[in-house]
């Protein structure tokens, strides 16, 4: 379940995010709640990755790794079972597998990471010409804010196609730091 995740995305006003909902009216939202997981010594932002567990309302969660690559991020996902999402939450415990291994060779210290908080998003989801369209709108620390995002595959075309795609809708492009970024700001 690993791939090279390249997205475009921007802050959305709440004018901006209820006008482009109408596009995703046949598509029900799900739930998803975003566990984000660092050290006090903030190892895995200091090595320029992103971890988290995601649950969802209808499925099983995921672990998740993102790693810079020179264009996009490689995302390495796990499936939890229900007992290693309560591990995670509770414990601090992390499941075997490549995550771990890769969190390991990177020299990370796996005994002092932590679950720091939680996002939580009523995500719209659909496939559009120009990509994988989500519309998010997420609440943490008492804050609510709206994004559009589009991953796509060719990071050229996606540019010129996502920039278009707001052109077309009346939108300004707000630049838009990625969720655990904004979420850390208000830790």
């Amino acid at each position: 379940m690993n791939h090279l995740e390249i997205e475009f995305k921007t802050m959305l006003t709440k004018e901006e995010h209820d006008r482009l909902l109408q596009l995703f009216a046949d598509i029900t939202p799900v739930s998803q709640t975003n566990y984000y997981i660092e050290s006090d010594q903030q190892s895995i932002r200091h090595a320029r990755m992103a971890f988290r567990v995601r649950t969802f309302n209808h499925r099983e969660a995921e672990l998740t790794l993102k790693i810079p690559q020179e264009v996009g991020a490689l995302e390495l996902n796990q499936n939890l079972t229900s007992e290693e999402t309560e591990n995670i939450l509770q414990y601090n415990t992390f499941p075997a597998g490549e995550i771990l291994d890769t969190l390991i060779q990177k020299g990370l210290p796996i005994q002092d990471l932590k679950v720091l908080g939680s996002l939580e998003t009523i995500r719209y989801e659909k496939e559009d010409e120009i990509g994988l369209l989500a519309l998010d709108e997420s609440h943490y620390f008492g804050k609510t804010d709206f994004e559009l995002e589009v991953e796509v595959e060719d990071f050229e075309k996606g540019k010129e196609n996502f920039l278009d795609f707001l052109k077309q809708h009346k939108i300004d492009y707000k630049p838009s730091k990625s969720k655990i970024a904004r979420f850390s700001e208000n830790l």
